[in-house]
């Protein structure tokens, strides 16, 4: 996977410019994407695991870097968990594409993968600024609540 996140665009930029590709582009290009997509969640595990004060893994569990990130940084934090799911999602979304690029089916297996990033990324980002995010199965009941109690102004 020797993708790489386009330096202009942020993560869920990027993410909605691969979702909106024509079928034609996905398939011409399906498996540098699919290996972008896991490159796009390696880079969120990495903020995580950064902001713990941890140095990311190098290493890989079942032939990906991203499991192996997870782990790293789901270890002392149980709410964590709750993303591993979606690691692995998009692990199989990757091996589905990689196995068979020119399948019909990999322009839809391709948009879902960079849902399943987009999902990864923002329950990271929800994790960096609420802790305990992912106790209640990713629900991201915190943030909602602080977004009603915003809208709803003084």
């Amino acid at each position: 996977m020797t993708a790489t996140v386009a330096a202009q665009e942020t993560p869920m930029e990027r993410l909605d410019a691969i979702v909106a590709l024509p079928d034609a582009v996905l398939a011409a290009s399906a498996a540098d994407l699919a290996g972008e997509l896991v490159v796009i969640g390696e880079t969120a595990l990495e903020a995580w695991l950064a902001a713990q004060g941890k140095e990311p893994t190098d290493k890989e569990v079942e032939g990906f870097r991203l499991l192996a990130l997870h782990r790293q940084g789901a270890r002392g934090e149980p709410s964590f968990n709750a993303c591993r799911e979606t690691c692995r999602e998009l692990a199989y979304a990757y091996n589905c594409v990689v196995a068979a690029p020119s399948a019909p089916d990999s322009p839809r297996r391709l948009r879902l993968g960079a849902m399943v990033a987009r999902h990864l990324v923002l329950f990271i980002d929800g994790k960096l600024e609420t802790a305990g995010l992912g106790e209640f199965c990713c629900s991201a009941r915190p943030l909602r609540a602080r977004d009603s109690v915003a809208a709803a102004g003084p």
